[in-house]
Parts: structure tokens; sequence; C-alpha cells
């Protein structure tokens, strides 16, 4: 009797912790029967990868890739062309005043606090993200999405994540993730993601660190990249499913001598204001009762290699700015120089650094622009399309794959629908 009564136990113990498991895990999205009849779409993120390096550089796996696909003349970024903000436009078509990561770092109104890239808590938390991100528009369509990094992707916005996804690891060798990728396509069909997003930071790490006119550094990671590449587009090949592959970057690079670093320090005040430095835009946030007239003057008779304007007169905009969390005055350095902080170029000068590679500033300037790549059944061959800005490869994807535009967007599936075939 005693040693039932204690199987029973076991057996009650059991089924409570599985039920307990099942109540705190969710059930992953599974493939509708209308989504199974989707094409699939990978997009895949170069970060820092400047318009020119595949005519400079001919690396053999992405040249055929588009020599058999399409091309853009370039990807323009929005303002500021950096990777947070134009990673999350790519991801949701909509402009960084509109989705609200108006930068790699930045100070919410609305949160009371900065938004700071490398905080793993901030960055994780979905209310700062407006829009509707690619994977959640597929999650609303009953479609199965994944992503091996991206930004807003480890973030639970409007109640929802891809369905499958990793917390961003630099570490995390490329050839886990294409790897990953084609694991992911090889699911069953109702687990099987058609909607996949992929990351690698190598040309940005590298442009960064070398400048982009560094010949041979460039050339060598690029090379290592187009190997990783290969290694994708060859896996995808052999799998025969209907899949198109998007190939993108955030931004380009520009080179910039060491010497016309400017410090933050120098401007700083902080009985007037704060700033919140992003190189190649400074964020001015006025203080307490101070006025912005009083700000504004105090900065602009300090002008030396930049120019102090009004939020809503700042070039580089392409609509008037409404988001408070710019702050009321923007603080722009001339081309070819750049804000950091006094250590950081003490740094470089002890290293005897002269050149680097930078980005953030005016679109305007070709350097600033990236890459659109695509290949597949959906896309035309052999193809050259004039430049295109970012904001507009989030309607083209939902085309792709059946899925619905949102209104709200400020992409426009016309000015990038020329790429895709008619027939």
């Amino acid at each position: 009797m005693k040693n039932t009564y204690l199987f029973l136990l076991l057996v009650v113990l059991i089924l409570s912790c599985k039920s307990s498991s099942n109540l705190s895990a969710p059930a992953l999205t599974q493939n509708s029967e209308a989504s199974l009849q989707k094409p699939y779409v990978i997009m895949v993120s170069l970060d820092g990868f400047r318009w020119d390096y595949v005519e400079k550089y001919n690396p053999p796996y992405l040249t055929e890739f588009i020599r058999n696909g399409v091309k853009a003349e370039s990807l323009i970024p929005s303002f500021p062309s950096k990777t947070f903000p134009n990673h999350y436009t790519i991801a949701t078509g909509m402009y960084p005043d509109k989705h609200g990561i108006i930068s790699n770092n930045f100070y919410s109104y609305k949160k009371g606090m900065d938004y700071k890239m490398g905080n793993r808590e901030i960055v994780e938390d979905g209310t700062f993200y407006g829009g509707t991100p690619i994977w959640v528009q597929a999650d609303k369509a009953n479609m199965v999405s994944a992503s091996y990094f991206f930004v807003g992707s480890e973030a639970n916005i409007q109640g929802k994540f891809p369905t499958y996804y990793h917390k961003y690891d630099g570490s995390v060798k490329n050839e886990v993730r294409v790897a990953e990728t084609l694991k992911w396509l090889d699911l069953p069909e109702k687990e099987r993601p058609h909607m996949i997003t992929l990351y690698f930071s190598d040309m940005d790490d590298t442009g960064h660190r070398y400048g982009p006119d560094n010949q041979e550094q460039i050339k060598k990671a690029l090379y290592a990249l187009d190997e990783n590449l290969g290694a994708l587009f060859k896996g995808v090949g052999a799998t025969e499913l209907p899949v198109n592959i998007i190939v993108v970057s955030d931004h380009g690079m520009a080179t910039l001598e060491t010497k016309n670093m400017m410090a933050v320090e120098d401007l700083e005040n902080d009985e007037l204001f704060t700033i919140i430095n992003s190189g190649a835009i400074l964020n001015v946030h006025p203080k307490g009762p101070t006025t912005v007239e009083t700000v504004y003057d105090y900065l602009k008779e300090r002008e030396s290699n930049f120019k102090v304007f009004m939020t809503q007169d700042t070039p580089g905009f392409e609509y008037t700015p409404k988001n408070k969390d710019w702050g009321s005055i923007q603080v722009i350095p001339d081309l070819g120089y750049y804000f950091s902080s006094s250590q950081r170029i003490q740094m470089l000068n002890e290293k005897s650094i002269s050149t680097i590679g930078v980005h953030g500033y005016d679109p305007k300037y070709k350097d600033m622009h990236g890459i659109f790549y695509a290949n597949g059944p959906a896309f035309k061959k052999g193809y050259v399309a004039p430049s295109v800005k970012n904001i507009h490869i989030y309607p083209l994807i939902c085309e792709i794959l059946g899925l619905d535009i949102p209104s709200d967007i400020d992409g426009d599936l016309n000015e990038i629908k020329s790429v895709l075939k008619t027939d």
C-alpha cells in the first residue's frame, strides 16, 4: 500500500511539472496552410559593407550571386547612418523618427532613461521599439520566422519574437550562423521558417579598425566573408526550395584621419544641457529652465569644424523630425571630422593610429551608402536598379511573402518593385 501511495505521488508530481512547463512555455508558431504555399526569404545584413566593395575587389561568390540576380547601384541609409536605427528601419520600413530607435544611443523621454546598444537589458526591452518588424508581421499571418541576430529580434515587440532567435553574441562564428540557417530550412514544413534574418559584422569591424581604404585588410575580410556567403548560397540551392536571398547593409564607411577627431567634452556644459554623442551627430537636450535659444547661442559661438542647428532645420533628414528624443538642437561635424571622447582620442594617439573608419554622416555622401543585392525565383536576372532607400525593403519582402503591408510605414513598394519578375 505504501509503495502504491509513493507511486501515485510520483505520478502527480511528474504531471504537475509537465503542466507547469506547458503553461510557462508558449507554443511556437506553426505555418498556416496559406503560409505553406508561400516562398521563402532570407535577408542577410552585412554591417558596414560599402556600396563599392564588390566592384573594387570582385569576391567570387557575391559577384556570381549578383550576376544571376539583381543589384541596386547603392542602398541609401536613413539619417543618421548608424547601425541600430538603420537595421530597425530595414526591419520595419519606417524612418528612425517614427520607429523610435533614432541612434545607437539616445535619451528616451518616454522611458526617462538612455537607450544604449551595449546594455543587454535595454536592447531586449520591447517598449523602446515602434513599428511592426517583418518577423512580427509574418507571425501575425501564422508564418514561421527566424533570426540569427538582427536589431530588435531579441525584444518582445507587440508580444512577439521571431519563432526561432538567438540573443546577440558576436563571438559566434559565421560558419555556425550559416549552418543553423540551413538547419532551419531542413525542418518539417509546418515548423520551417519562411522569413529568416541573418547578420554578419565583419566588414564593419574591419572598416572601423583600418579604414575603408586599407585595401589589404578590406579584401582579406571580404574574401573570408564571401566564403561564408558561398556556403550559404550553395546550401540554400541544395534544398531546392523557392528561397529568395536579399543581401543588404545598414550603411557604408568613410575614412577619418584621427587628427580630426574632436573631444565632445570641449562642448559640454552640465549647467545648461546634456549631450548624447553619436560621433557624426550630437543630440543636445537643454536642462530645466534654460531656453533652447540660450543653448543654441552658446553652441553657435563655438562653431569650429562643426555646425549647430535647431533640430527641425538639421540637414540629413528627409522629413521634419518630430521625435522628442532627438533633443532640441543638433551639432553636426563637417565631413572628415568626428566627435569622440577625449579618452578614446588619447588612446588612438598613444597607439599612433592615424586613420580609422567612421559613419553616421548625411546620406548625401555616397561613402555612407550600403548595398542591395537579391537573387531567387522572385527576382529578375542581370538587372541593375538605381540607388534605392532602405525604407522600401520592407514592403518588398511583404510582397514576396504575401504579407499585408502596414499602412503606417514610410516605404513604398513602387519604388523598388522593378527588381521583381513581372511574369
